[in-house]
């Protein structure tokens, strides 16, 4: 039986869709100790690496507004955390890795990135937001291959 109206999705993209699917409803993000720990494929090179947090800080900033706030960055140490860190940087924000700061308005920041069919899905997420997009990655870079998911919280 065919169903002539619903799209037919090529074997690698419904892979990727249905991680993205699973991966972005972020129910399991926040448990009663804040954000989980932030992982990044270690086989994410740092031009990629550089790329896709060149992309998502801007979208970050257009959430929280620019360069206005102290990040705490839960960072894994690989190239993502250093590139992510690097790109908060270059829009103003101050960003700390050790957790500790007094400033009360400070937000935490944690990353999730994994690879599927030779994509990568990368994910910000705050206590309040979490943004998401599926990129093409390459050893040279990366381009988006789907559209920005943001997700607020009440």
């Amino acid at each position: 039986m065919t169903y002539p109206l619903l799209p037919t999705l090529r074997p690698a993209r419904s892979g990727a869709l249905v991680l993205a699917a699973a991966f972005l409803s972020g129910c399991s993000t926040f448990g009663s100790g804040g954000l989980v720990d932030s992982t990044a494929p270690a086989e994410l090179s740092a031009p990629a690496a550089s790329a896709v947090a060149g992309d998502l800080v801007p979208r970050l900033a257009e959430q929280i507004g620019q360069g206005k706030v102290t990040v705490l960055l839960k960072s894994d140490g690989s190239a993502f955390g250093t590139a992510l860190e690097t790109s908060l940087r270059g829009w103003g924000y101050t960003v700390k890795t050790d957790q500790e700061t007094k400033d009360p308005k400070a937000i935490q920041l944690a990353y999730v990135l994994a690879s599927a069919d030779g994509q990568v899905l990368a994910r910000l997420s705050t206590g309040s937001i979490e943004i998401g997009r599926i990129y093409s990655a390459t050893a040279t870079g990366a381009q988006p291959a789907s559209p920005v998911s943001v997700m607020k919280r009440g």
